[in-house]
């Protein structure tokens, strides 16, 4: 496995080469990351919090951690010391608790709100009436210890182009209606991660700042055992 060439291939491939690649290493050995770190990577993204804690101690500290995966909120607290970005923020109840480990150890913990866009009942994500509820609540205006960056999404898994590009659009519309809102400070949105291996091009084609790619660089992943 030629982890640098996938890498380049990748990279040559991109849409919008300002496009942020996140390196999705979930299941991966070490000896992979630091490969991929090695060819100039530093985020790499992770869906579980054992395993960004077992990684963490042995990567360089200039590596950037991205929780990409549906996060516990007993689980929060293992993490906020050093994650990077939150992608999968999927709950008001989840959003407090980073709040509230954040402001235990006094670090303001950007994250990304998680909207549900696919057509499959398995995504997690904010639903519209949901987002709406949230943003709307007095208790909302008060959280002191995140930054609300973007949105992410995940596009339903399907072969039909045409509806994952609907997804992604409709992902982008949002975004950029939010944006005229008046919201509070903490809430600045730059960042829209959407688009993974299979997608990322037409994520790239409908305005996604940031993909998350892991099979296209380290190859297809075993889950045995993991």
């Amino acid at each position: 496995m030629d982890i640098k060439a996938n890498l380049e291939a990748v990279k040559k491939s991109f849409v919008n080469p300002s496009c942020q690649l996140i390196a999705v290493s979930k299941t991966k050995p070490l000896e992979d990351l630091k490969a991929a770190y090695a060819a100039g990577i530093r985020d790499f993204g992770e869906n579980k919090v054992q395993e960004i804690q077992a990684k963490q101690p042995e990567m360089p500290t200039d590596t950037r951690w991205h929780m990409i995966g549906h996060l516990q909120s007993n689980k929060v607290k293992y993490i906020a010391p050093y994650v990077h970005l939150i992608h999968g923020v999927d709950s008001f109840k989840l959003l407090k608790e980073i709040n509230k480990q954040g402001k235990k150890i006094d670090r303001v913990i950007p994250v990304l709100l998680q909207i549900h866009i696919a057509e499959e009942e398995s995504k997690f994500g904010f639903d519209q009436a949901e987002l709406e509820e949230m943003l709307n609540s007095e208790e909302f205006g008060h959280l002191t210890h995140v930054q609300i960056k973007g949105l992410m999404g995940m596009a339903t898994f399907t072969e039909n182009t045409d509806q994952i590009r609907k997804e992604f659009r409709g992902l982008k519309n949002l975004f950029e209606e939010l944006k005229k809102r008046d919201l509070p400070p903490f809430v600045q949105l730059e960042e829209l991660s959407m688009g993974m291996s299979g997608d990322y091009q037409i994520a790239q084609e409908e305005g996604s700042t940031m993909v998350r790619i892991g099979s296209a660089i380290f190859g297809a992943r075993n889950y045995s055992g993991v």
